[in-house]
């Protein structure tokens, strides 16, 4: 079992959470890891790269000199690829779609466990038994970040309902907001710390029992 410390916005702990690695995938699968987050980081490519071809060139397609006699090179159009503001030989006509792949379903489900699983066993996960402000301060989250002894990039996962939470933190320079339903292996991994609170992270650890008992009746 993991053992997981709950802080409060002091910095100081207050309870402890135990978590059982097997819900979350029971080792780090680090090729998983990586599979998951190069697909992600591809299918975030625009895909609108396009170069025209010689076809979609404004010109004309008159052949510029005769073939003999005028003592100049022997050329067609203005718009061949030999020639300043012609087209392009193998012009780029990509879209997103031809540039997107993906994970399976239990792939990608089992990598967003997974990352979580190495945050923990890299103590990287700090858990607050409340975030919750009566209205956004984004100084007084600060302080509870700094108290928990956070100085790198961080991920803040909070439930919907707890704006003002998000607004608190949304304009901290290395901050990261994210909804604990959206949570994944590609925003894990791209932050050092994640920052979570205990109603939130337990929410997310009953759908991945759930997930696992699933698993097993099928």
């Amino acid at each position: 079992m993991i053992k997981l410390p709950i802080y409060n916005t002091a910095g100081k702990q207050v309870d402890e959470m135990s978590i059982d690695p097997k819900t979350l995938g029971g080792e780090v699968r680090f090729a998983l890891l990586k599979q998951a987050y190069v697909i992600t980081h591809g299918n975030q490519r625009q895909g609108s790269a396009r170069t025209k071809s010689r076809g979609t060139v404004h010109g004309s397609t008159r052949k510029l000199y005769k073939q003999k006699g005028t003592g100049n090179s022997r050329v067609g159009a203005s718009r061949v690829n030999s020639r300043k503001g012609g087209g392009v030989t193998f012009a780029k006509s990509r879209t997103r779609e031809t540039l997107r792949t993906e994970l399976t379903r239990k792939m990608r489900r089992l990598a967003n466990r997974n990352a979580l699983l190495a945050k923990l066993v890299d103590n990287e996960v700090k858990c607050f038994d409340r975030l919750q402000f009566a209205a956004p301060k984004t100084a007084e989250f600060g302080k509870a970040l700094s108290a928990v002894g956070i100085d790198r990039t961080c991920l803040v996962a909070l439930a919907p309902e707890n704006r003002n939470a998000l607004l608190s933190a949304r304009n901290l320079q290395s901050v990261d907001v994210s909804r604990i339903d959206q949570l994944c292996a590609f925003d894990l991994l791209n932050h050092r710390y994640l920052v979570i609170e205990k109603a939130a992270l337990q929410s997310f650890l009953d759908e991945t029992c759930y997930d696992a008992a699933e698993k097993e009746v099928a």
